[in-house]
């Protein structure tokens, strides 16, 4: 039993890596020992000016906002090195004593073992003779060389997250640098100090990404350590990982030496980046169309060209089925992932992320208000309560709110949230299938046949059960946003006429705005039973909880505290909205293109290997058929099933692999195309369904 204690040693190792992230005493004491090993080691690196690595690794931290200093984690990177080091030293010996077992066996017996045509193999799959000596060796410098590169790919992965983390970031700051250019536009015009403006952008992260989050730093500066409004502009000019960004503040910080307008600079700035824009999808929609070309090209008529050309020399000479099967189960699915996850990096739409955070902090949002509108005698305007305890069972109810909606409203928090369905539906599915596998193992015809059809149907409940409400949502979405320009193009028209802000509200509410027709409705409910403004424009954000909607109505309750003339900062709020509704009208569009392309590509797939299954298989001959059993083939000396040796087990595989290609194919595409069309990988679910049936159903009636 003592050849275990190793293995728990290198087990323990790899938990306490594991236990740092979630666990603040672990992480104290590796973060220790870490500094009493290497501690004065980065130490002298980190006062070592003059080293360049030790400054890129700086600015890597620094672009991925982490919360910790150089030396941490630096200490920390070491210390996770080590330890993955050591475990995988140990571990590295139980792999190589455990390979040495496994070829225990004759070279005669290895031939044996393997086709013919591989049968030159033999000597090489056998374990030599080793003396003690020699094998002590063997396993020392497995140890140390497998220790060594388990280590180095750890600290080369600690030191490589956070330049990827930076570039994720300087993606979503490009993404939302021209929107948040207009929030600062509209507040600055309304009147308002420069530095109130920036803390109200930095205080408002949820709603505008990463690009308010570099603002919020220099911020922090300004509040926290008493930096001059200019230099902490500077400095975070320098550590913000997007080229457009420093530009931006390299700008601004001339502005505010120059003592030139700060609306009017913003104003071009605001203007540029939006020509910047639009050329930069031009171009994004021609690396599209690249892409979906180069997909179809490598991803569909490659497979299906390969899958062809290796079925007729398998029918041939034989020995590619299982070249054939590496295809369709492991090379084609990583290929088509691969290819998904870079789309998702190259086309993810940062609403959404920014839509998922404002989620995450509205609570906190209204306790602020809450605070912010309590009256001199302690009580609060509006409609929240004075009373004490009605505070109590406020606070309670606000906690227990959105269970109570789950419970009351179980279709609309579905549509609202689809991902909320998986947690119903992955269970169902996973239980349905291990009844049906415990039912054909108990019957003995378990089998990859006999599981298809239970496989396939469990996975069109799970993505046929998602696309629904996802698609639901997102056509509401896109109705409410595609009305929110026009409610603020007149909510501006009214203000600017003279009108008040609430006598606007209540002239928009009486016109005839689709979508929002509701919504406008039950807000001016609100006002009208006592509510402030600020407060009946939360709750409507709140009941339509869109990323649009969101900006618009954080851009006019801070506008509203700022002036009480606000119909410049709503006509701000309107161009805005309309110029990111007509980007992605346009976009839309174009894409639509690469969607139908990749729909008739699959089509062409599906259409050649139905023909491949149905058609050609079916009738080429078995080996039994040439020897004379029953249904033999008259009049023939040779052909094709005589060469390669097909028999009906193998004409079985085949058809299986046919069908599981097109299964394959179907799914990859149809998230891909999702992902063309719609941006997101959820929306592909509805693709994939589509071409799963139509695959599926084709096979099951043909079949």
């Amino acid at each position: 039993m003592w050849w275990v204690v190793p293995l728990l040693v290198a087990f323990l190792l790899l938990a306490v890596c594991a236990l740092v992230p979630v666990s603040v005493t672990v992480r104290g004491y590796v973060t220790r020992t870490g500094t009493l090993l290497f501690g004065s080691y980065i130490r002298k690196r980190a006062e070592d000016g003059e080293n360049e690595g030790v400054r890129e690794r700086m600015n890597r931290l620094r672009a991925a906002h982490y919360a910790v200093t150089y030396r941490t984690y630096s200490v920390r990177t070491l210390m996770y090195a080590t330890l993955f080091a050591v475990a995988g030293s140990i571990l590295a010996v139980y792999v190589v004593w455990g390979g040495l077992l496994a070829l225990n066996l004759s070279a005669e017996g290895a031939r044996a073992a393997l086709p013919a045509q591989l049968g030159f193999l033999g000597s090489f799959l056998v374990s030599p003779e080793l003396s003690t000596g020699q094998l002590f060796v063997v396993l020392i410098a497995s140890n140390a060389t497998l220790g060594l590169v388990f280590g180095y790919i750890v600290y080369w992965a600690r030191w490589w997250w956070p330049s990827y983390v930076g570039n994720e970031r300087e993606r979503e700051i490009d993404d939302s640098l021209q929107r948040t250019v207009a929030f600062m536009y509209a507040l600055s015009r309304s009147g308002m100090s420069f530095p109130e403006v920036m803390r109200i952008l930095a205080n408002n992260q949820a709603v505008y990404g990463e690009a308010a989050a570099e603002v919020g730093v220099a911020v922090r500066d300004m509040d926290v350590f008493g930096t001059d409004m200019v230099e902490a502009i500077r400095r975070a000019a320098r550590r913000t990982p997007s080229e457009r960004m420093e530009e931006f503040l390299e700008n601004l910080v001339s502005v505010l030496q120059s003592g030139r307008s700060i609306p009017s600079f913003l104003n071009d700035q605001y203007d540029y980046m939006e020509e910047e824009n639009e050329a930069e999808q031009s171009q994004f929609l021609e690396l599209l169309a690249t892409l979906a070309e180069g997909y179809v090209t490598g991803l569909v008529a490659g497979p299906l060209f390969l899958i062809t050309i290796l079925v007729i020399i398998g029918l041939v000479i034989g020995g590619t089925l299982t070249f054939l099967q590496a295809l369709v189960y492991l090379l084609l699915p990583l290929a088509s992932f691969g290819f998904l996850v870079y789309l998702d990096s190259i086309t993810g739409i940062a609403d959404v992320e920014i839509d998922r955070a404002q989620e995450d902090s509205r609570a906190e949002q209204f306790n602020d208000i809450r605070r912010a509108n309590r009256t001199p005698d302690g009580g609060v305007v509006g409609w929240f309560s004075d009373d004490a305890g009605n505070a109590a069972r406020l606070s309670a109810h606000n906690r227990f709110r959105g269970l109570r909606r789950w419970a009351e409203h179980p279709l609309e928090s579905i549509g609202r949230r689809p991902t909320a369905i998986l947690y119903i539906t992955v269970p169902s599915a996973l239980a349905a299938l291990s009844i049906r596998t415990w039912q054909l193992s108990q019957s003995g015809g378990l089998s990859l046949a006999a599981m298809d059809d239970a496989v396939v149907q469990a996975t069109l409940l799970v993505i046929g059960t998602f696309a629904i409400p996802h698609e639901v949502n997102r056509r509401r979405v896109k109705a409410l946003e595609a009305t929110v320009p026009d409610f603020l193009s007149q909510l501006a028209s009214v203000n600017e006429a003279g009108t008040s802000i609430v006598e606007s509200i209540q002239k928009v509410s009486n016109n005839n705005l689709g979508a929002l027709n509701e919504d406008l409705d039950r807000t001016w409910s609100d006002i009208t039973w006592g509510a402030r403004v600020e407060n009946a424009l939360w709750r409507f954000e709140e009941r339509l909880d869109t990323p649009v909607v969101t900006r618009a109505v954080t851009l006019i309750t801070n506008a509203m505290a700022a002036s009480g003339d606000i119909g410049p900062v709503l006509r701000i709020a309107a161009d805005e909205a309309q110029a990111t509704r007509r980007l992605r009208r346009e976009r839309r569009q174009e894409l639509l293109t690469y969607v139908v392309v990749i729909y008739l590509s699959f089509f062409v797939f599906l259409t050649i290997i139905i023909a491949l299954d149905v058609m050609f298989l079916p009738n080429i001959p078995t080996t039994s058929e040439f020897s004379g059993g029953a249904g033999a083939v008259s009049g023939m000396t040779g052909g094709i099933g005589g060469l390669g040796g097909l028999d009906a087990s193998t004409k079985d595989a085949y058809e299986l692999l046919f069908f599981h290609a097109a299964l394959v194919q179907a799914v990859c595409s149809g998230f891909i195309a999702g992902q063309m069309g719609d941006s997101t990988i959820g929306g592909g679910a509805k693709h994939a369904t589509a071409m799963l049936a139509i695959a599926y159903g084709l096979f099951v009636v043909l079949g």
